[in-house]
């Protein structure tokens, strides 16, 4: 039995890792300095969650195989440090990924934006046809229990390709780290500016991620996308480009259009996600899926958590919850829930949360995201500022960075429920867009408003 302990194991890209390894038959370990839900309750029903908070070095011995050490965890962190005396090998999370799936076939979905999805789209499609697959996504899926499966018996691995930083010894994005023998590129928006100062300095990790597909591999890549075409005509693989699926809307139901001029039904719209169909089908092609078993898969696909999710529909109205925060993403979401619902009344509300976000030498890659709506709420939490230690923004500037003279700023849930509460009831569609939580809205706060 291997024995691995996890250092900072309650994030989320790490309990679930650590949840993977111990049903594998691994003795797992792990600490952190607070651990918060749902990773609490998860870990606990497993059995692995660290009977207190804090870091304990002087329980770390020379009996473990590997220590897993989370982005989150300092550098001076001291079980870090302990384990670095003994000798021990310390893996990020990364590298522990790909230690695991080396004799695998790796599917890597990279990306701006729309790699949950992608991910999801391919895994969903996979467990339909009966493919077994061993897998890491960020979000949690439905007919899915964990976000990474780790096995001896699948031949596939496929990967959320992030690319930002592995570790805090080991500061380069984490997909350099997978080799894929399948690479995905879903478009290029820069994004991280705390970590790539410029746009040019961004791309280069796409370039260095194109690099590393192994010999004999192949690149699937959004072809009307202008950064993602110039850094798949320097790949030395076999290249395949890709576009949005075609497809029609009657304003509640999205349909693909076939070849052969028939029509499905998915459970998913805007064209973005006709991209991302197409991507996750051309990788399934890969591992040999034909066209007809992934049509007759993707129809059930009701998509990624938190990934344009639909909250709840009541008297005409639909909100829904989205984790875009990136520009290229809001605008997508946006211009999704505009086509898909031309008669009703947007109102979209975003959360800067991120560190770029709210930065102000980014705020202004914003303007025109929110174009498209008829009503558009900032969420400006000046807490969040001070947590990632920015200065604060006067309203008029995110005003300005946006390039609406009428968008409403506000700084917390109250100020945000006062003006919804002001505004339109009926045939409304409203679009919660953040990575974070609006300070705790809950969805019950929003059937107050539009049930």
């Amino acid at each position: 039995m291997k024995k691995v302990h996890f250092i900072a194991i309650g994030g989320s890209a790490m309990h679930n890792l650590a949840i993977a390894l111990h049903r594998k038959g691994y003795e797992v370990t792990g600490s952190d300095d607070e651990i918060f839900e749902p990773s609490k309750s998860r870990l606990a029903n497993e059995g692995i969650l660290p009977p207190q908070w804090g870091w304990y070095p002087e329980k770390l011995d020379n009996s473990y195989d590997a220590v897993i050490l989370g982005m989150h965890a300092r550098i001076d962190n001291p079980e870090l440090v302990r384990a670095q005396e003994l000798g021990l090998k310390v893996y990020s999370y990364p590298e522990y990924l790909y230690e695991q799936s080396k004799d695998k076939t790796r599917i890597v979905i990279g990306g701006s934006h729309g790699k949950t999805t992608i991910t999801s789209m391919i895994l969903h499609v996979l467990k339909q046809v009966g493919i077994e697959t061993d897998f890491m996504v960020g979000a949690q899926l439905e007919g899915f229990d964990v976000m990474v499966r780790l096995s001896e018996t699948a031949k596939y691995m496929v990967m959320e390709g992030d690319e930002y930083l592995t570790s805090p010894i080991d500061r380069v994005p984490k997909f350099h780290h997978y080799h894929p023998n399948i690479a995905v590129i879903s478009g290029i928006g820069w994004d991280h500016v705390n970590v790539f100062p410029t746009f040019d300095n961004y791309l280069e990790q796409f370039r260095i991620f194109v690099r590393t597909i192994e010999k004999g591999g192949c690149l699937i890549y959004d072809d009307t996308d202008v950064e993602a075409e110039k850094i798949a005509q320097t790949a030395t693989c076999r290249t395949f480009g890709y576009g949005p699926h075609p497809s029609e809307t009657d304003g509640m139901k999205t349909r693909l259009v076939l070849d052969d001029g028939s029509r499905r039904e998915v459970g998913v719209f805007g064209s973005h996600n006709m991209k991302n169909i197409n991507a996750a089908r051309l990788v399934c092609k890969q591992l040999g899926v034909t066209d007809e078993q992934f049509y007759d898969a993707i129809g059930s696909f009701k998509g990624a958590a938190r990934r344009l999710e639909l909250l709840f529909e009541s008297n005409g109205n639909f909100v829904f919850r989205d984790f875009a925060h990136a520009p290229s993403k809001l605008t997508a979401t946006v211009k999704a829930l505009r086509e898909q619902y031309p008669e009703k009344y947007l109102i979209a509300v975003f959360e800067l949360h991120t560190y770029s976000s709210l930065s102000e030498v980014f705020i202004d890659h914003y303007r025109d995201a929110l174009k498209q709506a008829d009503q558009a709420i900032v969420f400006y939490d000046p807490h969040a500022v001070a947590i990632k230690k920015l200065e604060l923004m006067p309203d008029e500037r995110i005003v300005e960075g946006f390039g609406r003279s009428d968008l409403k700023v506000v700084h917390n849930k109250a100020e945000l429920l006062a003006i919804l509460k002001q505004g339109r009831k009926e045939n409304v569609v409203g679009a919660m867009m953040s990575s974070g939580d609006f300070n705790g809205l809950t969805t019950d706060d929003l059937r107050e408003i539009w049930d």
